[in-house]
């Protein structure tokens, strides 16, 4: 009896699921405003920057017209083909309206709109179908890729080290690691893979495990790089390339041993002033023959060295401003005597407060260390 009245329960709940589901909807008060915002990242998708800048020249109705014109072109060339036909008898019906046929006596007029409308559904259903299943596989990526990063930030005599890593979307190409060289050293990493999603995700799956299983027995960081770099360029896709900047600190030394394979040059924090590093080679995987310099800096007590990827300074808010370096480097002027985590979480809290509700760009992540006396 217990178990008939438990499924009837479940059944009356399944029922008020849609009902309940569109009036806290509605409740929410978010509708408008999440379809303003999907209608922009619609534009930006669908539409390339160089046509954004053309249509922007054109007069409010043409600009309209071009852009309804674009989509719509867009739409049709990413569906396959089975589904762009589908669409294109949806759009002939519905402007078709209605046929009549007589036979004798008798007419029939048949309204061609329902069986358009129909159609539309068909093709949308078949859309969502593909990317919920997409979603599922990403969301299985995204729970590997976490377990691959380091879950807590590491400790070494002397310095004071914190690790972020934020994708854009559900998995990202930025790389933040660590490597236990040995009892007294310790390997730092932050790399960004040209891209984002999936395949971004895969290649730095790839420098992760490249750097940890070679870093180790390098004594230079020069060749270091060129050896990764050589891995890269055979085994890398075309046009696909990864950028990194890996550090050695020894415990209880201000001694920074750095290569940077044509990443963001690091900002360091010196009594107040902030300092740019010389800019590396360049990224790993694009020519076979790259060379790579070490280079070497010593930080005194209280100093900060702070690593960060493209989407601190390319984070973009709704008017499509940059944050930029002059923000990122006047926030860490200001970050003397304050520890790595607290500098990082102001960081991300400017960012976020900037873009505000604009879409992420691009990953974000960020490795800070400081020197203690």
């Amino acid at each position: 009896m217990a178990a008939t009245e438990l499924k009837d329960r479940q059944t009356k709940e399944r029922k008020h699921v849609l009902r309940r589901t569109i009036v806290n909807d509605f409740r929410s008060g978010d509708i408008f405003d999440s379809l303003r915002k999907d209608f922009k990242e619609m534009y930006r998708f669908y539409i390339d920057g160089e046509m954004q800048e053309r249509l922007m020249k054109y007069s409010r109705v043409k600009r309209f017209v071009h852009a309804s014109f674009y989509l719509l072109k867009s739409l049709i060339l990413k569906l396959n083909s089975a589904r762009r036909f589908l669409l294109l008898v949806s759009i002939v019906l519905f402007f078709w309206g209605s046929t009549t046929w007589t036979a004798g006596n008798f007419t029939v007029r048949v309204e061609t709109n329902p069986l358009s409308y129909l159609i539309l559904l068909l093709v949308l259903m078949l859309e969502l179908k593909d990317k919920l299943l997409a979603h599922d596989e990403l969301q299985v990526g995204r729970t590997v890729q976490k377990a691959l990063l380091p879950e807590e930030n590491p400790t070494l005599s002397g310095w004071s080290i914190w690790l972020f890593t934020r994708p854009a979307n559900d998995v990202g190409g930025d790389l933040v690691d660590y490597i236990n060289l040995d009892e007294h050293r310790l390997g730092l990493a932050l790399g960004d893979v040209a891209g984002k999603g999936l395949g971004a995700a895969l290649l730095m799956s790839k420098l992760q495990s490249t750097l940890r299983a070679i870093a180790p027995d390098h004594k230079s960081l020069s060749e270091l790089g060129e050896r990764i770099n050589m891995i890269f360029c055979r085994d890398s896709l075309p046009n696909k390339f990864a950028t990194l900047v890996y550090a050695e600190l020894c415990e209880n030394s201000g001694k920074v041993r750095l290569l940077n394979a044509g990443h963001l040059p690091p900002l360091v924090l010196r009594g107040g002033n902030v300092e740019e590093l010389a800019h590396g080679a360049p990224a790993l995987g694009l020519i076979k023959s790259s060379r790579f310099e070490e280079q070497q800096l010593e930080l005194g007590p209280g100093d900060l060295l702070v690593t960060y990827s493209d989407g601190v300074t390319e984070a973009r808010n709704e008017r499509d401003e940059f944050f930029g370096d002059q923000r990122l480097k006047a926030l860490i002027a200001k970050s003397a005597g304050i520890s790595p985590d607290r500098v990082g979480e102001k960081i991300l809290e400017d960012v976020d407060s900037f873009v505000g509700e604009a879409p992420r760009s691009d990953d974000l992540s960020l490795v800070i260390i400081k020197r203690w006396g």
